[in-house]
């Protein structure tokens, strides 16, 4: 519950937490993200990788997490080159 607010945000967790403690989906505890290129490429980033805290997944655009690589490239995605 957030004090004072009539309503909290669906992705008030994500705002209010530091991006360490979100590094996983809180719902599955999956930590590897797929998102989607500007090209429309699908990516999977594994934690440690470069440019993982920067990605955000967003499932409404069709991204979303895995818990294993094997899943990942089952689904379609290719592993970031860095």
């Amino acid at each position: 519950m957030v004090l004072g607010s009539i309503a909290v945000p669906i992705d008030a967790q994500s705002i209010l937490l530091p991006s360490n403690t979100a590094a996983a989906n809180p719902i599955t505890g999956c930590t590897i993200k797929g998102n989607i290129s500007r090209s429309g490429e699908r990516i999977y980033h594994l934690p440690g990788m470069r440019d993982y805290d920067k990605v955000r997944i967003s499932e409404r655009n069709g991204e979303r997490w895995f818990c294993t690589e094997d899943e990942a490239r089952a689904a379609g995605w290719r592993k970031a080159h860095r």
